[in-house]
């Protein structure tokens, strides 16, 4: 099991949003499995030809997503599948409702509103 991430320098995305959404998906996809060790953060810069600085930046909103865990000295791992990043969904999924609600929006505007959102953050899906 390894690591497959390529960084296209031409693309719109920043680097450290390719890798986060490759390493994303490749979890999510169970390409990299639960507790599957991470390279270190100057390990994969080297491998990848880019600053540490952008590999700890895509680390840290992995983190933050709930998608990657940090243990100290011991590493960086793909965390439990999703559950942080299940919760974070469901929330922000109500915090839209409640807002849509407040600003007098029916169902079928509300609906609209997250599909344009939707289709405008995944262009390509």
């Amino acid at each position: 099991m390894t690591l497959k991430i390529a960084v296209d320098a031409d693309a719109a995305e920043a680097p450290y949003e390719q890798l986060r959404a490759q390493i994303a998906e490749q979890a999510r996809a169970g390409a990299l499995p639960v507790g599957y060790r991470l390279p270190t953060v100057r390990g994969l810069a080297g491998e990848l030809g880019l600053a540490a600085n952008t590999v700890a930046k895509a680390y840290r909103a992995l983190e933050t997503d709930g998608v990657i865990e940090t243990r100290g000295r011991n590493g960086t791992f793909v965390a439990a599948a999703g559950d942080a990043a299940d919760r974070e969904l469901a929330d922000a999924a109500q915090t839209f409702a409640r807002r849509a609600r407040r600003l007098g929006a029916d169902r079928a505007t509300a609906r609209a509103a997250a599909e344009d959102a939707l289709r405008a953050a995944f262009i390509d899906g």
